[in-house]
């Protein structure tokens, strides 16, 4: 009887770290006692810009393409993919974004911030000479397989180069 109530406490306990933590939970049993044998919190974040090397205009189009940034610097978890441009979420939890596009007057330049297919933010800015940039940033609630990723508009051009102007970062602030 001492043991269904001690088992039945400890898999409270576990439900409770799970929901606060995110984290991977494995019971085992051992001498009947449950001890809990894994408790990580994953570390995400990277940073990307859209170009490896070399200078190029991207757009316009005449529908929107999803960016895909090609030179990570960082990517701790592995959560964002280079041959896709998309991030996904690897644990429920709240992750901040921030994107930044550069082009080059008479063409404006512009993006949105995508959640699963869902507009999110935009960063937009037109000029008829000179160089033009615009940025946005936004802390999101994902669960775990939720997709965030930046699209270009419609009609419009962004330019990269060796200085990497046109980026797209992201980190987990907290699980829940």
């Amino acid at each position: 009887q001492c043991y269904k109530s001690v088992h039945r406490v400890a898999l409270l306990c576990l439900n409770i770290l799970r929901s606060f933590t995110g984290a991977t939970l494995v019971p085992t049993m051992k001498f009947k006692m449950m001890t809990f044998v894994s408790l990580s919190v994953k570390q995400v974040a990277f940073s990307a810009s859209l170009l490896d090397q070399g200078g190029l205009f991207i757009g316009p189009f005449n529908t929107q393409i999803t960016l895909i940034f090609k030179r990570v610097v960082t990517n701790i978890g592995n959560a964002y993919n280079p041959h896709t441009g998309i991030f996904t979420a690897p644990v429920r939890g709240v992750y901040h974004f921030e994107f930044h596009i550069f082009g080059h007057g008479g063409t404006p330049v512009g993006a949105y911030m995508f959640r699963n297919g869902d507009k999110i933010f935009i960063a937009y800015e037109h000029s008829t000479s000179g160089e033009l940039s615009a940025s946005n940033g936004a802390s999101l609630l994902l669960e775990a397989g939720d997709q965030v990723s930046v699209r270009l508009l419609t009609g419009r051009r962004i330019y990269d180069n060796q200085a990497h102007h046109t980026t797209f970062s992201g980190h987990l602030i907290f699980t829940m």
